[in-house]
């Protein structure tokens, strides 16, 4: 019998420390773009992926996103009374009621690896799917449902991966591999944050992955790696000596919200996207002298 995906684990325990001081006291995936926050782009991604349990891996400061996926209920109230019905549905889509979240707290910020393994209480023996809020994925079906049905398909661990500049090897994990079709990878090789002089290719992980559950003893038998953090990188390519992993070329478009520029490209972009705010966004940007 095939397995399928049902959980995703949201690691969001960071400090947001290149968004300071607008992060001080506000998670940095709580922060919007255009009108709605980094996290629940990511969880609509998921959803969209037909998975319904959310595992939140989070930090003592991060109580908005836990408010936000829950009810409120003096604003629905005021909602309510007023009539306004529109607000009210858009409230309540943000957590349907299919939709199971649960949070898990990181102790210590020991890196990614170690934040994934924080839910294998929750996953146990199951596939399961990886989503970094810093990465808004826009692409049509959703990255995430690209993934799950090659995972259908595979059976197997997959990262989603595209092509980066030389220069900018040394901020991803680099694969590379042996191509199966013009998008899937078999995986024989990936590096953490390489130069690019030692980079295997050009191919770096973007922040959508689908694992199997041999990686949580990868994980917690490594040694700590880049940056004296316990690197998912690292767990990912011991899980290669026993397994197949898979990269692939998903079809959309990344933004880096993690960086001050990709979180204002992804802003103007998905404004002039937007189906209320667009034609009016894009008339105020042709009047601007730049």
């Amino acid at each position: 019998m095939k397995s399928k995906i049902n959980k995703a684990i949201f690691p969001v325990a960071g400090l947001g420390t290149r968004f300071l001081p607008a992060t001080k006291a506000q998670p940095k995936e709580m922060l919007p773009v255009v009108d709605k926050p980094l996290i629940q782009y990511a969880v609509e991604e998921a959803y969209a992926a037909g998975i319904r349990q959310m595992i939140f891996v989070n930090g003592r400061h991060k109580r908005a996103i836990e408010d936000h996926f829950d009810s409120a209920f003096e604003l629905e109230n005021e909602l309510e009374t007023q009539n306004k019905r529109e607000l009210l549905s858009l409230v309540h889509s943000i957590k349907p009621d299919d939709m199971e979240c649960i949070y898990i707290r990181q102790p210590k910020a020991l890196g990614l690896g170690h934040a994934v393994l924080c839910g294998q209480c929750v996953v146990v023996n199951e596939p399961f799917a990886v989503l970094l809020a810093d990465d808004l994925m826009v692409g049509q079906p959703p990255v995430l449902k690209q993934m799950v049905d090659q995972f259908e398909e595979w059976q197997a661990s997959i990262l989603a991966v595209q092509e980066v500049p030389p220069e900018h090897t040394k901020r991803y994990g680099i694969v590379a591999g042996t191509s199966v079709n013009d998008r899937m990878m078999d995986l024989t090789h990936i590096v953490e944050k390489p130069s690019p002089e030692n980079a295997p290719s050009r191919l770096g992980v973007a922040g959508r992955y689908i694992l199997t559950p041999g990686v949580f003893r990868e994980i917690a038998n490594q040694p700590r790696g880049v940056g004296g953090e316990i690197q998912l990188t690292d767990g990912i390519a011991a899980l290669m000596r026993r397994e197949k992993v898979f990269a692939y070329q998903y079809e959309g478009k990344r933004y880096d919200c993690g960086s001050k520029e990709g979180f204002l490209e992804a802003n103007v972009e998905l404004a002039l996207a937007h189906p209320q705010l667009g034609a009016s966004f894009r008339h105020y940007l042709k009047g601007l002298t730049l």
